[in-house]
């Protein structure tokens, strides 16, 4: 199978990935898209090859009526499009349930041990069994969850549910709600946002998280100290288990810190690019 066959949308941007070019594929998190990296992704691009994958069941990606949307069916996916297109020198940066997707991925490269990832980048990721906001709890009633969607405007939805995962929800404007609600108006998507959250736990959890431990490349863990949705806990506890993991604390910073804090959580970014590593402190500005 071809990647172009595969139920993932990659938009692609700098310069063509080759012998000595950094590769960065980002995933974005739930009910999201490659919209989540607008701010991100040009300056990448400046400094290597950039892969936005919008995952199964998101964004522009097909969205089949078929039950396997779980992290490790999203992993899979990526693993293999990392194959088909033989990435190398790749930077892996997951947000959220991407994050979640990215320690899956990144935990079969490292066992495959063909040296194919330099560097991992987990933004407020998915990693341990912990409380669903309110919005994915909906997952447990999807007729009503179908309901709402299509009694309520999709952007009244997403403004909501936006300002609820925010620092500061005076911030969040038009084109970023036009931006998220626009994928989830095409047709499969409310069907596949609640395949995806009825998934997201994997069954072996517990097993998965024993093998975090493996994953030794370097890796920046980026987290919204107020972060309502995965606790900055979570990123405290993955620093602990990831064996070269740092963790960069950014105030006043909820769920979305490229999106909510572009400038200083970039200067996180490229500054665990340069050195290979970051510090860990908290990041104010």
């Amino acid at each position: 199978m071809s990647a172009a066959e595969l139920p993932l949308h990659v938009r692609e941007l700098g310069p063509s990935p080759g012998s000595g070019v950094d590769t960065f594929l980002l995933l974005h998190g739930y009910a999201g898209s490659s919209f989540t990296w607008r701010y991100w992704a040009p300056r990448l691009a400046e400094r290597g090859h950039v892969m936005l994958v919008d995952l199964k069941g998101f964004g522009r990606a097909p969205k089949p009526a078929d039950s396997a949307y779980g992290p490790l069916d999203q992993a899979a996916l990526v693993a293999r499009l990392i194959e088909q297109r033989d990435l190398r020198h790749l930077t892996l940066m997951g947000h959220s349930l991407g994050g979640g997707v990215a320690l899956v991925t990144a935990r079969g490269l490292v066992r495959d041990g063909d040296g194919r990832l330099d560097r991992l980048v987990l933004v407020a990721a998915a990693a341990y069994d912990q409380r669903m906001p309110p919005f994915m709890k909906l997952a447990d009633h999807p007729r009503l969850s179908s309901l709402l969607m299509g009694a309520l405007s999709t952007r009244m939805v997403v403004r909501s549910v936006l300002r609820s995962i925010v620092y500061d929800p005076s911030r969040v404007d038009d084109a970023q709600v036009r931006g998220y609600a626009a994928p989830l108006q095409s047709p499969g998507a409310v069907r596949a946002l609640i395949e995806c959250a009825r998934q997201l736990l994997p069954e072996d959890l517990e097993a998965l998280v024993a093998t975090y431990p493996e994953i030794d490349v370097p890796t920046l863990l980026l987290w919204g100290r107020e972060d309502p949705v995965v606790p900055l806990a979570i990123g405290q506890r993955l620093s602990r288990e990831l064996p070269n993991a740092h963790l960069q604390v950014l105030d006043a910073c909820g769920h979305l810190p490229a999106e909510e804090r572009p400038d200083t959580s970039f200067a996180a970014l490229e500054a665990f690019l340069d050195d290979g590593s970051a510090p860990t402190r908290s990041l104010r500005g």
